[in-house]
């Protein structure tokens, strides 16, 4: 076909064609002797996924690249695509908060008919800080590498005495009596992994989803739950709107999030929950300050270095820093220790 029919079945103009042409995204063949440029059901596709991409938000750059792999690997568009739509999560929970910050400042210069540059400047710096939180997360563990042998792991470490995993699947087990889900109910699963968690709960009737920033655990997830709805995300983004789920949970995740980094989350949950809507947290903590300090100076009378190192680490929380947010949030909360690092916390949107 020629450039004014592929114009017209795409509704683009032949100048955007011409562009992206001249960019070498699409490389049409030349006729004969018209020397007009024929374009091939294959260029159709090409041009299509173009627009797609641009549409998204993707540079010319990355799109060159990625039609290059896509040469070699069938999944790379949908990778792409899924990186993009976190991103675009991101990014609409930061405006969010952006447009939260211009309402407060507009509604203090309204209470008080004059301009305090300190308090503006204070509401503008608790931008930038929750910004930093949120990109300071680096994944240290190596999850995509670890992926295929995590179930294996987990299965090792449950079997240990006060290991982290110890009496892994009880402590699932846990979560899902705590929850206590209802058939048809939604509920989303926050770095579902290799969904252990989420395989319990589909069992009992209910319509999960969940998101993981590791795709290579999502890749295992799906696997076991090819039917469930799973998304490559952050806990500082969750991929999904508000009001979503009638209860989520999560497991042996936000140990890896630093103290700030945690309650950034908790707000997540808060985010895409229902009225009335449950959280159910499984993770290694400590019951607060106190007791932490208490337990580590035990460690290190008895030497055991390495234990002192995985708390730190891991990121053990505190978790009377997570019940008191949690309360600031609307959460009626409740928590108890179920092994030696393990504790679980209920709470239920007021």
């Amino acid at each position: 076909m020629l450039i004014k029919d592929m114009a017209q079945r795409l509704q683009i103009t032949p100048r955007a064609i011409r562009y992206y042409e001249e960019k070498g995204l699409i490389k049409p063949a030349k006729a004969d002797e018209s020397g007009y440029r024929q374009f091939t059901e294959e260029d159709v596709w090409r041009l299509q996924t173009i627009i797609t991409l641009r549409e998204v938000g993707m540079s010319i750059d990355d799109i060159r690249e990625l039609l290059a792999q896509m040469q070699e690997h069938e999944d790379t568009l949908l990778h792409y695509l899924e990186l993009q739509r976190s991103f675009m999560y991101t990014r609409w929970v930061e405006m969010a908060k952006v447009i939260q910050t211009t309402e407060a400042m507009i509604e203090r210069i309204g209470n008080s008919q004059t301009i305090d540059p300190g308090e503006l400047y204070e509401l503008a710096e608790a931008n930038k800080r929750l910004r930093q939180t949120r990109d300071n997360w680096v994944d240290r563990w190596n999850f995509n590498q670890i992926a295929d042998g995590y179930d294996e792991w987990v299965k090792r470490q449950s079997e240990c005495p006060n290991a982290a995993h110890q009496s892994y699947e009880q402590v699932l087990d846990e979560v899902v009596a705590a929850l206590g889900p209802v058939k048809g109910e939604s509920g989303l699963d926050a770095g579902t992994g290799t969904g252990n968690l989420a395989s319990r709960l589909v069992s009992q009737g209910a319509n999960m989803s969940g998101f993981d920033q590791s795709p290579q655990m999502l890749k295992r997830c799906r696997s076991k739950l090819p039917g469930m709805e799973t998304k490559l995300g952050t806990f500082f983004a969750f991929p999904f709107l508000e009001d979503r789920f009638d209860f989520v949970a999560t497991s042996y995740a936000l140990h890896h999030l630093d103290d700030d980094q945690k309650l950034l989350a908790l707000a997540e949950c808060r985010r895409v929950l229902k009225p009335g809507g449950r959280l159910v947290i499984a993770d290694l903590m400590f019951e607060d300050e106190v007791a932490r300090q208490a337990h580590i100076a035990a460690l290190v009378r008895d030497g055991k270095e390495e234990t002192i190192r995985q708390i730190a680490d891991r990121f053990y929380a505190d978790r009377s820093r997570l019940l008191r947010e949690l309360v600031a949030l609307g959460f009626a909360v409740k928590a108890r220790q179920i092994t030696t690092y393990t504790h679980l916390i209920v709470a239920r949107l007021n």
